[in-house]
């Protein structure tokens, strides 16, 4: 399975949060990232903003990881939303997006923010991890699938 134990905390994955556009999501994950990412919320929002107007992160399948580069974080932060009603994120195949993948990085973190976007791309694109994502039934079991605590209980 997979394990983002490195990239979330039971803090940063949410589940069943209502926000009604990009905007109203961002200004919810940026107030999460300004308690447990230790990153200004304003930025947060604003960097998201910025880097969506260059093109949408969402990829299709309901998915999209929006991500900046921040200084202040220390290592790459995420954090996971799972929207209790899907909103439109400019998708290439049209669908509305209801998983979220936050990532924030250090400018200078290089090749750990790509590895990072990749390894969280290849985990979304997943269709049985998407529907288990889908499936958990509150925050605490949406943190276990993504931290690999299922796969290290099942061992």
């Amino acid at each position: 399975m997979y394990d983002f134990h490195d990239l979330v905390t039971p803090e940063t994955v949410l589940a069943d949060i209502a926000a009604g556009t990009r905007k109203a999501l961002f200004a919810h994950i940026a107030g999460v990232a300004e308690r447990r990412c230790g990153i200004a919320a304003k930025l947060v929002a604003d960097r998201l903003s910025d880097r969506e107007k260059l093109g949408t992160t969402a990829f299709g399948g309901g998915i999209a990881i929006p991500h900046a580069r921040i200084d202040s974080p220390d290592g790459v932060c995420g954090i996971f939303v799972r929207l209790d009603r899907p909103i439109d994120f400019g998708a290439v195949d049209e669908l509305p997006v209801d998983l979220i993948f936050a990532l924030f990085s250090p400018a200078d973190a290089g090749s750990d923010h790509l590895k990072a976007l990749a390894r969280v791309s290849r985990a979304l694109r997943d269709a049985a991890f998407r529907a288990k994502l889908r499936g958990a039934g509150s925050s605490d079991a949406l943190y276990a699938l993504l931290s690999g605590v299922e796969a290290r209980d099942a061992a």
